[in-house]
């Protein structure tokens, strides 16, 4: 049964039944469909439906619909406000999947950036994630690219590879990224060292992807926030241009900006994609306080769910 349920989670076809799902209960919010009327749009039996999605996303469709509303999105603008000036370090270091991970990032200096990659290897390999399948770039001095597939398909992702550096030496080996995908993507996998990423850009768009390292898991703050937390208040159009060219999808985390009024607003990987994410997110942090709340409640510290 365990067994199962992992591979069911990064089963791309999963991915794109449950986006599917995700999409139609955003779009139908105010008429409230029911589970057999969201199970009868991706082609799914009730049961089979509730069983796979909660396997995905650890809770039930309807509790995790709250967490993709207008006012949800807002409280949490609010809460994460404040959190902006963490380090990277903790700003990474919280309930959810990267709980384990802390990410720093290292910029080509001005003259590797002008050689366009000259002398640098590059291997890349292309893996499934809960989020659909994903192509994963790394050179010897860390991750250079993250890229989701569906919103290109395999050939246009070596191909923007290939194309951002030019002339770099970029070979597929999927057992060069299996490890980084394993830290990202699976549960319980770790180790004491920090991803690095090795990216290139210029230096505002550097600047905004650092801020971006800030925004705690389940975090979520909007263009304008971001750009006052980089002393930059004038700046929010740039930095949502900015947020367009991340070449590091997920763990530079642009999917967490969003629009003043609580809409998702744009994403390089798709909206449908930025908005299952953010629910995803949400509802890991909302089930480890609710963990945490039962083993402080327990004197014995034993949780039973």
């Amino acid at each position: 049964m365990n067994s199962l349920a992992e591979t069911s989670i990064y089963n791309s076809e999963t991915y794109e039944r449950i986006a599917q799902a995700i999409t139609f209960m955003r779009q139908n919010y105010l008429t409230q469909p029911d589970l057999a009327t969201i199970a009868q749009h991706v082609n799914l039996s009730q049961y089979h439906f509730q069983r796979l999605f909660t396997h995905w996303a650890g809770i039930s469709p309807k509790r995790f619909l709250q967490y993709l509303t207008v006012e949800y999105a807002k409280s949490k603008i609010a809460e994460t406000a404040n959190l902006l000036d963490l380090t990277v370090d903790v700003g990474l270091s919280s309930p959810g999947r990267l709980h384990d991970l802390f990410v720093k990032l290292e910029a080509m200096s001005p003259g590797e950036f002008k050689t366009g990659g000259i002398g640098l290897e590059i291997w890349y390999g292309i893996h499934p994630t809960p989020f659909g399948k994903c192509l994963i770039a790394t050179t010897v001095r860390g991750i250079c690219n993250l890229h989701f597939l569906d919103a290109m398909s395999k050939d246009a992702a070596e191909h923007a590879l290939r194309l951002e550096w030019t002339n770099a030496d970029i070979r597929q080996d999927q057992q060069a990224t299996q490890e980084i995908y394993d830290r990202i993507f699976k549960p319980g996998v770790s180790n004491n060292k920090p991803l690095v990423l090795y990216i290139k850009g210029t230096n505002f768009q550097i600047q905004v992807w650092r801020a971006l390292l800030s925004i705690p898991f389940g975090g979520l703050t909007t263009y304008q926030g971001l750009a006052t937390a980089m002393d930059r208040p004038t700046a929010a159009r740039a930095v949502g241009k900015a947020l367009g060219s991340n070449p590091v999808g997920y763990l530079i985390p642009c999917h967490r900006v969003i629009r003043e009024s609580g809409e998702f607003g744009g994403f390089r990987w798709g909206l449908e994609r930025k908005t299952v994410l953010l629910g995803w997110e949400a509802s890991r942090v909302q089930n480890q306080n609710q963990t945490q709340e039962l083993t402080l409640n327990r004197p014995d510290g034993i949780v039973n769910l």
